[in-house]
């Protein structure tokens, strides 16, 4: 399947003006150059095959549940992918459009299940159950939730109360050699970071939470040593 990412909104179409010069219609105004004008092409035939995430996202998209996937359940979703970033926008309902889903349900209120401890100081939430985190300062949410990939099966990420206690912007792992932009450790070697290539792969983490490396980037600017994390939950697929 193919990786996919989050990326910017596509450039805007060709505005009338500019197809009419580029049709050698520019001195044609008023209802005739409406007319003459070249029709607009019809989008593409949205084509992918039924994926993991189809009934989820059937359901939030407000299409029938049946868990197959139909051209127009394809479209749907390819217009989902297209609004929040993600390519390839193929309508292909796999897990980086559901995890990107369960942010976009999460915005109004992540914390309205009440699992993320209320304080007057900053409290950075990772809910394993969904796979996200967010920051709040007291019932406000300061920094919006993102997805993320915490540790897989045998090497869970530690839940409780937790302190960042040490950051490194351009850290490497002593243990397996790989980058870790924008570390912030919270609990025995285990950090918030950057993670490059697919977020969603491998069944997890080595017990770090991983995020967007744009995303960390951003959590970097926010925290400082001695903020909070609280962590509860179990990541899907392992045994908590």
């Amino acid at each position: 399947m193919t990786h996919r990412q989050r990326a910017g909104r596509p450039a805007a179409g060709l505005t009338l003006a500019l197809t009419l010069a580029l049709t050698g219609l520019a001195g044609v105004t008023g209802p005739q150059a409406l007319a003459a004008a070249p029709p607009a092409a019809a989008a593409d035939p949205c084509t992918a095959r039924t994926g993991p995430y189809q009934r989820e996202l059937e359901a939030h998209l407000g299409r029938k549940v049946d868990g197959v996937q139909s051209p127009g359940d394809c479209a749907a979703v390819r217009e989902f992918q297209k609004a929040n970033g993600l390519t390839p926008a193929d309508g292909y309902p796999d897990i980086a459009t559901y995890r990107t889903m369960l942010v976009v349900q999460a915005r109004p209120n992540p914390n309205k299940a009440g699992k993320c401890p209320v304080r007057n100081h900053r409290v950075t939430c990772i809910d394993m159950d969904r796979q996200l985190l967010w920051v709040q300062r007291g019932s406000k949410v300061v920094f919006a939730p993102v997805p993320i990939r915490s540790g897989r099966d045998d090497q869970e990420t530690r839940p409780g109360w937790h302190e960042i206690y040490w950051r490194n912007k351009d850290h490497v792992s002593t243990l397996y050699g790989t980058p870790m932009p924008y570390a912030q450790f919270f609990d025995g070697g285990q950090a918030v970071h950057g993670a490059y290539g697919d977020l969603f792969a491998y069944g997890g983490s080595a017990g770090c939470v991983n995020m967007y490396p744009s995303d960390a980037a951003r959590l970097w600017d926010l925290l400082t040593e001695g903020d909070a994390v609280y962590v509860w939950g179990t990541k899907p697929g392992t045994d908590g």
